[in-house]
């Protein structure tokens, strides 16, 4: 059997797409399609561009030659795009900006609601023009409701959004209180949904020939994220409380102790937590019934708990891994972040590239997880210098 030749274009090959946004959900949107294969314009603001450009240090090298290239944030979700500098408030920036738009099957913007109106680069004035555009907009709370008005970052909405409530220790106990993710998690998956819609809108302009608007917010992605927890409040009316690492559906579910480390278990059905007892020489528990069952454990995780860390704080994470790997029980240690990039899956999987340059070194990037049989992902492209593409563009777009 001969495999079929792999295609050098990718996916989104011939989409264009005007990246108007700043700083995260959107960048990173348009950063996906880019990396799919789309061409990414990325309209900045002369001399100073994305607001995550001077978001820095950290920068990509330790003597960077022009900061505002060197941003390790911009770089986050910047790759694969060409860069034109462009005042869109000035009358002449707008005109601009808009000429490109109509030369574009995508525009993504995360301005507050109603602001690009001012400069005729609104979904409804760009769509005269181009009536197959996708337009979408991203928000902090949305295009209508009584919060529409607000600025919304990504930490306010994990507040307002009900995840801070149910993430961090439980009240009673040490370091309890609400606390944020790690990173900016709302901000991460409204990017993700954005996309969803973005292409869900191409396939849907294949019938109707014509674009849309759609209208993301933070705040609604967040709610949506709740799953499973937000539906069992709406079907019990209980509040879920902090539960730390622990899930509230089954046990053993934490992180323990172990001699140079933590690591996190979750036992998922009867037959695992025979498994667990038996690699820990946790004898007679699994029949025990206060044990034996999943939701005798549940109620019964202050009598449990205790047995299972006394039993995995003498080992190491090597060995406490290798002992419920063999017995087939889910378990992984807790990583820092040098840990992670040193792990053999993380290496094996490719999930660090190099792209570029910066300070004269090769440049090191967080790969996209996207793995694809025929049109597999390419990274032609670091993240643009400010104003890199802006003659280029005009030449190949406008043909100025």
């Amino acid at each position: 059997m001969t495999m079929a030749k792999m295609p050098s274009k990718g996916a989104l090959d011939g989409l264009r797409v005007l990246d108007l946004s700043r700083v995260l959900a959107g960048p990173l949107a348009a950063q996906v399609l880019a990396d799919l294969g789309a061409d990414v314009i990325k309209v900045e603001r002369p001399g100073r561009g994305d607001d995550s450009r001077e978001w820095a240090p950290p920068f990509m090298s330790s003597t960077p030659k022009d900061p505002l290239d060197e941003s390790a944030y911009f770089w986050t979700c910047n790759r694969g795009k060409r860069s034109i500098e462009i005042d869109i408030a000035s009358p002449q920036g707008s005109i601009l900006a808009a000429r490109l738009a109509a030369k574009c099957d995508v525009v993504i913007e995360n301005y507050k609601v109603g602001a690009l109106a001012r400069y005729g680069l609104d979904y409804s004035t760009l769509s005269l023009d181009n009536p197959g555009l996708i337009y979408c907009s991203i928000t902090g709370f949305g295009q209508t409701g009584p919060y529409s008005a607000r600025p919304g970052y990504d930490t306010i909405v994990q507040a307002i959004g009900g995840l801070m409530s149910i993430t961090g220790n439980p009240d009673g106990t040490d370091g309890a209180g609400p606390r944020k993710s790690g990173v900016a998690v709302a901000d991460q998956m409204t990017a993700l949904y954005s996309t969803i819609a973005i292409l869900a809108a191409i396939n849907e302009r294949h019938r109707s020939g014509l674009g849309q608007f759609i209208d993301m917010s933070l705040l609604d992605v967040q709610v949506a994220a709740l799953s499973n927890l937000g539906m069992n409040y709406l079907a019990t009316g209980r509040v879920p409380l902090r539960g730390g690492n622990r899930l509230t559906t089954v046990y053993p579910s934490d992180n323990f102790c172990c001699r140079d480390g933590d690591i996190m278990l979750i036992v998922g059905n009867d037959a695992q937590f025979r498994s667990m007892c038996q690699a820990l020489g946790l004898d007679g528990l699994a029949s025990d019934p206060r044990f034996a069952r999943n939701e005798a454990r549940l109620r019964h995780v202050e009598e449990l708990g205790p047995l299972i860390a006394g039993a995995i704080a003498s080992l190491t994470v090597a060995q406490c891994q290798a002992l419920l790997d063999e017995a087939g029980v889910p378990a992984g240690p807790i990583n820092n972040l040098q840990q992670v990039f040193a792990d053999p899956q993380v290496i094996e999987r490719g999930m660090v590239r190099e792209l570029g340059e910066a300070g004269g070194k090769p440049a090191r990037m967080i790969a996209s997880p996207i793995r694809m049989s025929r049109t597999p992902l390419t990274y032609q492209r670091p993240p643009p210098k400010l104003g890199e593409h802006g003659d280029e563009i005009l030449r190949d777009v406008l043909g100025v």
